[in-house]
């Protein structure tokens, strides 16, 4: 019997527009914390990154902040964006479409995002049922993307092996994550002309395209397990 499978989506990026809202807010934040920062830094070195790491690569080059005032500075931050994300908030072209296309897989989302605010990001633009209690956060799990172990407590939490979930990620950081964790793989490149996909996963630029290569991986997964059970 051919094994069911699950698929594990990334949130920013990939299901929700929210980047441009969190770069933002990140660079007022950070800037007035007394690191240099712009929204544009975000995108192109840190999309994906959990926001210490970014914090830690910065006072590697301006130097060390306050830990109370990074603190107090990350809570103002993020309850800004919060107030953002619940009415400036859109979907990814081609998110809804494709979940409705999927709706017969088991699936759950992949976040280096606190919990909270993946949940606000889906009740935002309306998915939030689709994926029900199935929420993975790095704050929850206390390890982040690139780490693999992120995506293997939400295959373990699905109840699936890792070879039998499909992860689609936009971050490179996600991308690596779960190729490291023995998933299949599906970047979705929104960026071709400035990012390259890691060898290894399947490269998509529209998430109007993930119904088709699902189903198309699907049925190679069929044919291999007829293969086995003929003896060839």
């Amino acid at each position: 019997m051919i094994r069911p499978l699950c698929l594990l989506f990334d949130c920013d990026g990939t299901l929700v527009d929210s980047e441009p809202l969190l770069a933002a807010e990140m660079a007022v934040s950070l800037t007035r914390l007394g690191l240099p920062f712009q929204a544009s830094d975000y995108m192109g070195e840190f999309r994906g990154s959990r926001f210490r790491n970014i914090v830690a690569a910065l006072e590697d080059r301006y130097g060390s902040v306050d830990p109370l005032h990074l603190a107090e500075t990350e809570t103002e931050m993020r309850s800004n964006l919060n107030r953002r994300l619940e009415t400036e908030l859109t979907a990814i072209t081609g998110a809804r479409e494709a979940l409705h296309a999927l709706a017969d897989f088991p699936c759950g989302v992949v976040s280096n995002g606190p919990e909270n605010k993946i949940r606000t990001s889906l009740e935002a633009i309306g998915l939030a049922d689709v994926f029900g209690r199935h929420l993975y956060s790095g704050y929850t799990a206390n390890c982040w993307k690139p780490d693999p172990r992120l995506y293997l407590h939400a295959a373990q939490g699905m109840g699936f092996d890792p070879e039998d979930c499909i992860a689609v990620d936009d971050a490179l950081v996600g991308v690596r994550a779960a190729l490291d964790a023995g998933m299949t793989v599906v970047h979705l490149n929104r960026f071709p002309d400035a990012e390259e996909t890691p060898e290894g996963a399947i490269m998509i630029s529209s998430m109007y395209q993930l119904p088709t290569v699902i189903e198309n991986l699907v049925h190679t997964r069929a044919m291999e397990y007829r293969q086995v059970a003929l003896g060839r």
